[in-house]
């Protein structure tokens, strides 16, 4: 059994083991997310997405370490981390390695971090990270920095979870236009390029730079399970469009963290002024139901489908006796029984 009260009180080895209940999807996990989600919602949470190979890991070592030590004269921040590592489809294993990097986080009980499997899913994140995010939220934790498996221009799930997401770049990583092309730079809140001691450095912003004076989407549109989800951007009255600033960092030595810290500080300054703070947590609460709803029916139609159903259709599938969309109306339609 896992205790709610202890969690919300603080308790990290009670938390630790509510995150593994919700992982593995378990009747008890669910049951503590009902619990716990009236204390959800006062979590600032930040995406960290973008290629393998452009340091994400050391970017969100370093933006903890940060948090947990303000130069500004405010007050430690408890941070949660979410690494998602990308499961093997041969074994289903995965290394969970990213804690490997955030050496300059151990031994600070202000901070939690918990690595976790991408499981299959799509999109950068698994399938259980919404509920491990909500479980941080009610435990008190003030900053979620949740970070993708790497995946490349598919890993925009991400941007539904995050308030504010960032979209991680590194010179010398082959060619400048598949920075422009990528579909996952429009997710992209705040563009960073890090490793930017590196030799290119300057071509690579001087893409993205271009990339941004193309245009600016009056909509973002949120691509999830087949439905679109728009999240209008502001336009018109007092406060301007949001345009995601550029910023260069070297993570193995804090360069340019103050001023990264600065983007994501104004970019959540913006979100409250705007109104998209809300618009933004509703499409994220939309995209969790209809995933939920989902799994739901799912299960619903299994539980209802008699036995050898699905092996006879799929039998029937390989002879080319039926059709996929003949097997799947007759499935739902219980002809098969």
């Amino acid at each position: 059994m896992v205790d709610v009260q202890a969690v919300l009180d603080g308790s990290r080895l009670d938390l630790s083991r509510m995150l593994t209940q919700i992982e593995n999807q378990t009747e008890t996990g669910q049951a503590a997310l009902i619990e716990l989600f009236p204390h959800t919602g006062r979590a600032e949470l930040i995406g960290i997405t973008g290629a393998p190979g452009t340091g994400k890991s050391s970017l969100v070592n370093q933006l903890a370490f940060h948090y947990r030590n303000p130069k500004n004269g405010e007050a430690p921040k408890k941070v949660a981390v979410v690494a998602v590592d990308p499961s093997s489809p041969f074994t289903g294993g995965a290394v969970l390695g990213d804690r490997i990097r955030m050496t300059a986080l151990s031994g600070d009980t202000g901070v939690f971090v918990r690595s976790m499997a991408s499981r299959g899913s799509l999109g950068g994140l698994a399938s259980a990270t919404a509920g491990m995010v909500q479980a941080f939220d009610a435990a008190g934790y003030e900053i979620i920095l949740i970070e993708t498996v790497g995946a490349g221009q598919a890993e925009v799930d991400i941007a539904r979870l995050a308030d504010t997401t960032l979209v991680v770049e590194a010179p010398g990583l082959g060619d400048d236009i598949q920075a422009i092309k990528a579909g996952i730079l429009e997710i992209a809140d705040i563009l960073v390029i890090n490793k930017a001691d590196r030799p290119g450095v300057e071509t690579t912003e001087r893409a993205l730079r271009s990339m941004l004076q193309l245009a600016h989407p009056v909509q973002r549109v949120f691509h999830h399970h087949g439905q679109d989800l728009i999240v209008d951007s502001p336009q018109g009255g007092e406060i301007p469009m949001w345009i995601p600033p550029i910023q260069r960092t070297v993570a193995t030595d804090a360069s340019g963290l103050p001023e990264l810290l600065g983007h994501i500080a104004d970019h959540r300054a913006h979100l409250e002024a705007s109104g998209d703070l809300k618009r933004r947590e509703r499409s994220r609460l939309a995209a969790e139901l209809d995933l939920r709803l989902q799994q739901a029916l799912v299960h619903r139609w299994e539980e209802s489908l008699s036995p050898g159903a699905y092996d006879q259709t799929l039998d029937r599938l390989l002879d080319r006796q039926l059709s996929p969309q003949e097997a799947v109306k007759a499935l739902l339609n219980g002809s098969l029984k």
